[in-house]
């Protein structure tokens, strides 16, 4: 693993100095003679077929984007009883490709790299989406992406400024979700329509909507229970930079295997609500809180109710540095003696927007562990190629 790491890292080195170059422009009038053609302006065929293609497509209104990102991962743990307290990870390796087709649609494929092979892990699909954006007004996206819940979940990994989402996100919004359904990193199959209202002097909008129906199930799984997941969010944006919303979610999780078994139920309820609050300039701050209805599928027994809530802080960057802050909250039974609650501190250094590295502290205090209060340090590096 240890060597994995290193050659990502050393990947990603090349790949972040190689996306700083400018791009070498098409050359339309070539003499045959190569030897009147310096090296500077010399063109592989290949380069040429690549620039073909892209003013092809440029002039219907259409483009095409490969790209990914690798984000790799040192950790040290005091917590008693854990099998290894250090370990070197790839926490995420992704590839994606996107752009424009006709002007007014957007399409992307992003693909996860990492992981073990199984159902729910190593190499699969987790983003599949084309949308409509011919209205500001009025946008309708389908296939599958990020649920439209919560201002933390659509957020790219390399944005969210710590080493993991907060539990809020994981817990209640679909990666690690409480009612026991598969990993899947906040997203779902179904149809999304939204759009931005009442444009403001400073080219912000001030309103915006958004509504999707989903399958419930998560990513790469259909529909088992003919019950489609309404989700949906409101803000108002008062000044550029700042957000205020509420969000809602009215659905089901279905489990067909745990159907019969002891201590089980083939499916749950999944009922929820949230608000989120955010300033976002030189310096940010956000928060937000969820509460939730719904059991978990692999334990008839669990509590039914529980809720979620953290927030965080900026500073400007400086010479690069940025330092940032979070409180993180979760309970499982919506009591306090079910609080699991992480202070987190992290210290980026961005050598530009491709390559920067990340150190982070948090103290964890949990009330359901055998080891209440625990230590954890870790380095990230991400790398965007």
């Amino acid at each position: 693993m240890k060597k994995t790491l290193l050659l990502a890292l050393a990947f990603c080195g090349f790949a972040t100095l190689h996306a700083e170059v400018e791009p070498v422009e098409p050359v339309s009038d070539v003499s045959s003679d190569s030897t009147a053609v310096s090296n500077e302006t010399k063109v592989s065929p290949i380069t040429n077929a690549i620039h073909a293609v892209q003013n092809a497509l440029a002039s219907t209104g259409s483009d095409i984007k490969f790209g990914g990102y690798i984000i790799g991962k040192y950790s040290f743990s005091d917590q008693r009883g854990l099998k290894s307290n250090s370990s070197f990870d790839l926490r995420l390796v992704r590839l994606y490709v996107d752009g424009h087709a006709f002007k007014d649609f957007y399409y992307k494929l992003q693909l996860q790299m990492n992981g073990a092979p199984g159902e729910d892990k190593g190499p699969r699909i987790v983003d599949a989406f084309v949308e409509w954006q011919h209205f500001k007004e009025f946008r309708v996206k389908l296939g599958q992406f990020k649920r439209s819940f919560g201002y933390e979940n659509p957020m790219n990994p390399l944005d969210v400024g710590f080493g993991s989402y907060s539990q809020l996100t994981t817990k209640l919004v679909g990666f690690s979700d409480r009612v026991g359904e598969h990993a899947c990193n906040g997203r779902d199959l179904g149809v999304q329509v939204q759009g931005d209202f009442f444009p403001m002097a400073d080219g912000h909008r001030f309103l915006h909507y958004q509504v999707g129906f989903f399958n419930g199930q998560g990513v790469n799984h259909s529909d088992k229970d003919n019950f489609k997941d309404l989700i949906g969010g409101l803000w108002i944006s008062p000044v550029k930079g700042m957000r205020i919303g509420g969000f809602g979610w009215n659905g089901k999780y279905t489990n067909e295997k745990y159907s019969g078994a002891p201590n089980t139920l083939p499916y749950t309820d999944r009922i929820r609500w949230g608000a989120s609050a955010e300033y976002m300039g030189n310096w940010q701050v956000r928060g937000e809180y969820v509460w939730s209805k719904g059991r978990s599928v692999t334990n008839a027994a669990a509590p039914k109710y529980s809720d979620a809530w953290y927030i965080q802080g900026a500073l400007p960057k400086y010479k690069g540095f940025q330092l940032m802050g979070r409180w993180d909250c979760y309970r499982n039974d919506q009591s306090w003696d079910s609080l699991k609650q992480i202070y987190e501190l992290t210290l980026t250094y961005y050598f530009n927007k491709n390559l920067f590295i990340q150190a982070e502290y948090d103290f964890t205090h949990d009330k359901t562990a055998t080891d209440r209060n625990y230590n954890t340090l870790g380095v990230q590096v991400y790398c965007r190629f």
